[in-house]
């Protein structure tokens, strides 16, 4: 099911796109160049932008990327299956669990291994809370971009209490390495559903009084509505997923489109944007937070039980500390998966996730052995970013700001 979003009567004006220069491509003397970035606040990480303009109108604008480059594909050659997962923490690092998940469901697929309904249901609200905690933070951000400081300090209160939850569970508040290929690393705590689903109830309400100081506010409608619009076609052509895409008019959510984690027994919809401007990619995220907590309440209501781990995966999950301890049979098996890793079959395969951001995407080559001989990382960021040259041409340089804090990228997974 789609759901469509109406725009406010105040702001139905609705600028049209701002014409592209006929000669944008070819380099005019007579024009200003201007470099935004890659230390900019705006650009939201080390993401520079080098524009050509005409007054105040953008005619030109080309990303210049690479800045965060760490070659995390190429790593991934020379480490185990399992050494790798503490790496997707830091793609899209404000969302690490929902990573985790992408990458351990990937391996899973490659190594014909079915999890238990306990450890679907976990990665399931894990996956949805670190929705929540993404969307508050570009929420914030975009706030600050367009002169909103309340919505940050109200998005960042609520992120604090999110973050409280992942270090119950996990250990980590940032950075939590908490699935494992598998399973996940522990069970969830002896209350902790109940204490994700009371996060849940009490943070209704405040969703929507932080959407209010935005939706009707006309400083913020003027600078979004109309802006940074990105057709279906474009969005389309472009490679756009996630939000961006879906505020285009393209209902495409994988979650619903090819279930993946159980995903296919709870009832959600998608948020689907008219016009596919910034205010609609701002509308889109909001009411996706709203189904997430839609997904979690669902999640927690019918919480499974049984293991949290897959039992036919001995010779990829490792053994409990205890029976190390105890076992020489166990101590040997624990030797082997940190040495040589698990041994996977010859084969490849790819697997992309609905992640804040866009479809994650891992394809993993595999000539057997316990380590890939090739990993590609399909990140909705980097892809999300190509639109640019097109989208900010004709765009005042104030726009930009704002086309850049509705795309909400996040620079460590596109450059990997």
């Amino acid at each position: 099911m789609a759901t469509e979003f109406a725009y406010p009567d105040a702001a139905a004006k609705s600028a049209a796109p701002r014409p592209a220069s006929a000669e944008q491509d070819a380099f005019e003397p007579e024009k200003m160049s201007l470099s935004m970035g890659p230390s900019h606040p705006s650009t939201h990480g080390v993401l520079r932008l080098q524009m050509e303009i005409d007054g105040e109108v953008v005619t030109k604008a080309t990303p210049v990327i690479g800045y965060l480059h760490r070659g995390d594909e190429k790593i991934a050659e020379n480490m185990t299956y399992n050494q790798f997962v503490p790496y997707t923490d830091r793609l899209d690092y404000l969302a690490p669990l929902a990573n985790n998940m992408a990458y351990a469901i990937a391996v899973e697929k490659l190594a014909n291994l079915d999890v238990p309904a306990r450890c679907q249901a976990i990665r399931v609200i894990t996956a949805e809370l670190a929705r929540i905690s993404s969307h508050l933070m570009g929420l914030g951000a975009f706030g600050i971009d367009v002169g909103a400081w309340t919505v940050f300090l109200y998005s960042f209160t609520e992120r604090e209490k999110l973050y409280k939850l992942f270090e119950e569970l996990t250990g980590a508040r940032f950075t939590t390495s908490y699935t494992r290929i598998g399973g996940v690393s522990r069970d969830e705590p002896e209350g902790w559903t109940g204490r994700g689903d009371a996060f849940c109830d009490q943070f209704l309400p405040i969703l929507e009084e932080i959407l209010a100081l935005l939706t009707r506010n006309k400083i913020f409608t003027d600078r979004t509505v109309g802006i940074g619009t990105i057709s279906r076609a474009d969005a389309i052509a472009y490679g756009l997923t996630g939000p961006n895409l879906r505020a285009s008019g393209v209902p495409m959510d994988l979650r619903k489109d090819r279930p993946y984690s159980g995903y296919e027994q709870y009832e959600f919809d998608v948020p689907v944007g008219t016009k596919g401007d910034s205010y609609d990619r701002y509308l889109v995220r909001g009411e996706e937070m709203r189904q997430s907590v839609r997904i979690i309440k669902q999640a927690v209501a019918k919480f499974p039980g049984g293991d949290w781990y897959a039992q036919d995966a001995r010779k990829i999950f490792a053994p409990p500390k205890a029976k190390i301890l105890s076992s020489m049979e166990e101590l040997i098996q624990n030797f082997m998966l940190v040495t040589e890793g698990p041994q996977m079959p010859a084969g490849e395969v790819y697997f992309e996730a609905e992640n804040p951001k866009g479809a994650l995407g891992f394809y993993i080559v595999s000539k057997g052995g316990g380590v890939p001989y090739r990993l590609k990382i399909r990140a909705p960021s980097f892809c999300n970013l190509s639109i640019l040259p097109k989208v900010c041409v004709g765009a005042m340089i104030t726009d930009v700001v704002s086309i850049l804090g509705s795309l909400d990228f996040v620079m460590g997974e596109c450059d990997r």
